[in-house]
């Protein structure tokens, strides 16, 4: 017991030291947890054999992971999918895996290893490009659709590639017998004694397919007709550990029954988690396996870094470097050709080529199944781990590549001609997006003419078919400013999505018009002081009214009457104004806001006043009804 309190503190704290410190740095949860098993394993020594153990009851987070994304595909968003998904993501895995595995038959491995090589190398790193896809904004760009469409299709391509993996096994060819059964070659394992529970052990060929196919039959079944009632069951309760007592043994009987069948627990896992997309408690299995999911992967990843056996990477750390950069080289060579035959190009291309280069954590997995599959000799398989960790340690530096790339390429994207402005009006509302949108309708409800300006063709053509004319091209833009009139018009609104342009605005319209009346729509707060110095009367932030007007209604219902919380609101108001100028003179360019001791001095002293102000309300007599 001593021993295992010990062990779970070790594992623990490592994961709690060493993954914020890795997020911190921008290199994701997966390389954190890599990390720690490093330092507690061969740096430290502080675990040792029973690190193989643990692994095998952390693959369970593995099992879970896959229902987890199963539960993500509905069927009808694959269909929709279908083309991205088995034509760029099926063409990537293919081309990959017979470039990879024709050079594992150059190095003089057998076929079946080679194929096992070029499957498992085959696939990025789902946890750490995604994550930065996230934090650099690019997930909705054209080439981060396209790398998280193979992302897709590779995690999916997980299931098949572990349910084939057994056969490539370097064993006896299987037979079958005198009586007709299936010869596995299994008899003489070390480990035959722990799958004797089997239900297709001894049976024909025959009754083998029918089993399996039953069980299968048997999964998708469940999931659409037994899950709602056991649901609505286990909800009469009112426990909330129940509900996460019944998602665990959904996923653990899934598994169990697919190894009584010889097929792989991942698959039925992710077989029954596809089926259950659609279900109303889909949330409810989601947010309770979530948790499980990523500790046990979590302890997965520590374990594969604290089973890196450092001393093969010191016999030959030139030879491994080399072989990780040939495998990036490699396979950004061939992402730049797929990405270039479905037209990805520019940024997107690069983007597309450098975020899939490297291999990725279900490499750790194949290569842990493999192994214990008798596919992958163990030395072999120590050597791959070591390239897959180190490509995955070079994928921040490729991002850094992408970076510098994408500063210097300029995207050929069709470029519409700017509209001849033939009108001119007292305001210019420069951006018709979801918040010029609202300007513009009052403003034009209310008889005032507008000239809208927007550089999107799809929003102008939008406005055009409800009637709302817009003129083509860039607002920042001099002659176009000119020609819609700024030197007589009387209000200017800034309204477009791109903060940098919107202050570029503002600070050419205040330059050539210093009399104008510019409205300005702010996206943080440190934009307001960019604009606040660039000139402009009025500053929107484009959350702030929505904000303040849910405050209101929190105060309203939690005791406060309606003219009390509309005073508080009203007082809120006028204090942030006053507020926005004083730390406005206080701002410093490029400086965090956290780093300016007078601003933060300034910022608390006026959040006390604020509290005095709304106790002074509310010690005030409402006024007396007439």
């Amino acid at each position: 017991m001593e021993n295992f309190l010990y062990q779970a503190m070790i594992y623990l704290a490592a994961a709690v030291i060493a993954v914020p410190i890795s997020a911190r740095l921008g290199l994701g949860s997966v390389l954190g947890y890599l990390a720690a098993g490093i330092v507690v394993g061969p740096v430290l020594g502080l675990v040792g054999a029973e690190t193989e153990e643990l692994q095998h009851v952390a693959e369970f987070g593995v099992v879970m992971m896959l229902f987890l994304i199963g539960l993500e595909l509905e069927p009808r968003v694959l269909w929709n999918m279908r083309d991205r998904l088995i034509g760029l993501g099926g063409l990537q895995i293919l081309v990959s895996t017979l470039a990879l595995m024709t050079a594992a038959l150059a190095a003089g491995h057998p076929w079946n290893v080679s194929l096992a090589v070029g499957l498992t190398l085959s696939l990025s790193s789902t946890a750490i490009v995604l994550q930065t896809l996230s934090e650099k904004g690019l997930m909705k760009t054209n080439g981060g659709r396209s790398t998280f469409s193979v992302l897709l299709t590779q995690d999916i391509a997980v299931i098949p590639i572990l349910a084939f993996l057994p056969l490539l096994a370097m064993q006896e060819a299987r037979h079958f017998n005198v009586d007709g059964s299936i010869d596995r070659g299994l008899e003489h394992s070390p480990s035959a004694a722990e799958h004797s529970l089997s239900l297709v052990e001894g049976l024909p060929g025959w009754a083998v397919t029918l089993v399996t196919l039953a069980a299968i039959a048997f999964v998708i079944l469940a999931g659409v007709y037994l899950t709602r009632p056991l649901f609505r069951f286990v909800h009469a309760t009112h426990l909330r550990e129940m509900y996460t007592a019944l998602a665990l043994v959904i996923v653990v009987g899934i598994s169990f029954l697919m190894t009584l069948v010889g097929l792989s627990p991942a698959l039925g896992a992710f077989l029954a988690g596809v089926v259950l997309a659609s279900s109303e408690f889909r949330h409810e299995l989601e947010s309770d396996l979530e948790p499980f999911k990523g500790l046990l992967l979590g302890l997965f990843f520590i374990t594969v870094g604290a089973g890196i056996n450092f001393t093969a990477f010191f016999e030959e750390p030139l030879d491994l470097i080399g072989l990780a950069l040939l495998v990036i080289v490699a396979k950004g060579a061939i992402l730049y050709v797929v990405g270039r035959a479905f037209q990805l190009k520019g940024r997107d291309r690069w983007l597309f080529t450098l975020g899939l280069a490297q291999a990725g954590e279900f490499g750790f997995i194949l290569l842990a199944f493999s192994t214990q599959q008798n596919v992958i000799p163990q030395d072999l398989a120590e050597k791959l781990l070591l390239i897959i960790a180190l490509t995955m340690l070079i994928t921040p530096l490729l991002f850094i590549i992408y970076d510098m790339l994408s500063r210097n390429i300029r995207d050929s994207v069709p470029e519409h001609v700017a509209d001849k402005i033939d009108e001119q009006g007292p305001v210019i509302i420069a951006g018709i997006g979801r918040f010029g949108q609202i300007v513009n309708r009052l403003v034009r409800a209310y008889g005032f003419k507008t000239i809208v300006l927007d550089n999107d063709m799809e929003t102008i053509q939008l406005m055009r078919r409800f009637g709302v004319k817009g003129f083509l091209g860039d607002p920042t833009r001099p002659e176009l400013l000119k020609a819609a009139g700024i030197d007589k018009a009387h209000v200017l609104v800034a309204a477009m999505n791109d903060p940098e342009n919107i202050t570029k605005l503002v600070s050419y319209a205040r330059r050539v018009r210093p009399d104008l009346h510019i409205i300005a729509r702010a996206c943080h707060r440190s934009h307001v002081y960019d604009l606040y110095q660039a000139g402009a009367n009025d500053i929107v932030r484009e959350t702030f009214d929505s904000s303040l007007r849910a405050g209101r209604y929190v105060l309203e219902n939690i005791g406060l009457s309606e003219y009390e919380a509309a005073g508080a609101e009203k007082t809120f108001y006028a204090h942030d104004r006053k507020t926005i100028r004083d730390l406005a003179q206080l701002w410093k360019p490029g400086v965090p806001a956290s780093e300016n001791p007078e601003y933060i001095a300034r910022a608390q002293e006026l959040e006390k006043e604020l509290e005095t102000a709304l106790l002074a309300l509310a010690d005030a007599d409402p006024p007396k009804e007439t």
